[in-house]
């Protein structure tokens, strides 16, 4: 006579629901840090191209590459290009992109795991 159908929702579906809605937020906010990071690093006037400035570090560079080698001027290098905002944007959006996957990763185990009980 009491035909109420049970409207609760199981904890794992609850828990891929959040999972999901927690992925396309971190994927949303990383896509935006980086694009307002990127935007903001390359609004300054950029003077490494001046050719006023060629060969102004050769004598660093030459120091650096009697004390450590080339294995330290390669390390100074990729400290160089880490702060470069073009590739500070690429590594916030990749790690906001493998974030979110791992979220929707769990969030469809969660589904999966509900639907095979």
């Amino acid at each position: 006579m009491n035909d109420k159908t049970d409207n609760t929702v199981s904890p794992d579906k609850q828990r891929a629901r959040r999972l999901k809605t927690a992925g396309v937020a971190i994927l949303v906010l990383g896509i935006a840090g980086a694009g307002i990071v990127h935007w903001l690093g390359t609004r300054d006037a950029d003077l490494s191209g001046d050719a006023s400035m060629a060969g102004f570090n050769k004598p660093e560079e030459r120091q650096m590459e009697i004390l450590y080698g080339k294995s330290g001027e390669l390390i100074e290098d990729w400290s160089n290009d880490l702060k470069q905002p073009g590739t500070q944007a690429v590594i916030i959006a990749a790690v906001s992109v493998i974030i979110a996957s791992g979220c929707f990763y769990f969030a469809r185990l969660s589904d999966d795991d509900d639907a095979t009980r």
